[in-house]
């Protein structure tokens, strides 16, 4: 009985939230050389289990678009369902990369919102959409294979377009690439977290 109920919690939270880790590691004994470990479990335990950001309001209360709806769907069919991303997941669509987000498992994604987008020039946007070599090129950019908690955020994280991404901050406050603001953060769906950002990444080359 006990393995079965251990599978099914391994099962419900391969997601890879660091918050089961820290969980076992704050509910155990109280011997004087984990108290350490404990005390620091504690203080980073909200920012791993919960999404921060003041663009987090913006997020349906309940639903499919909800964090506790698009922890249940794979990153591309969660973005469908949050009114942010809207305009990303027309370019997801657009790229044919709805089928490759959706079966990576455990990887990274910074989602622009529709405004930043809109930051674009029109023509350029429309031309971008229009390519879609450089569209996949910019959206693979947006996406590290490995699922960052917020603690490990800061540094530089390799993509799949092959580039790197270098995030600084900490706490909830993350900037990346120098310009990208995280405006909601520690987003969970099914397969990866998701840093909703209010600037585009482009790739260096």
């Amino acid at each position: 009985m006990s393995s079965t109920r251990t599978k099914t919690l391994a099962t419900l939270f391969a997601a890879g939230v660091l918050a089961t880790g820290l969980t076992a590691c704050s509910s155990g004994g109280g011997s004087s050389s984990n108290s350490a470990t404990s005390s620091a479990a504690a203080s980073a335990s909200p920012m791993s289990d919960q999404p921060f950001g003041a663009a987090c309001a913006a997020v349906p209360k309940d639903g499919a678009g909800s964090f506790s709806g698009m922890a249940q769907d794979p990153v591309a069919t969660a973005a469908s369902n949050n009114p942010l991303l809207s305009t990303l997941v027309t370019a997801v669509k657009q790229a044919g990369l709805v089928d490759t987000l959706n079966s990576a498992q455990n990887i990274t994604v910074f989602a622009p919102t529709n405004d930043a987008f809109n930051k674009i020039p029109k023509d350029t946007l429309a031309a971008v959409l229009a390519d879609k070599a450089k569209l996949t090129k910019i959206l693979t950019y947006h996406v590290s294979p490995s699922r960052l908690a917020p603690t490990a955020l800061p540094g530089a994280h390799k993509t799949l377009e092959g580039g790197e991404v270098n995030v600084t901050g900490s706490g909830e406050d993350f900037t990346v690439n120098s310009n990208a603001k995280v405006l909601c953060g520690n987003v969970q769906t099914a397969n990866a977290t998701v840093y909703i950002v209010d600037t585009v990444l482009m790739p260096t080359s």
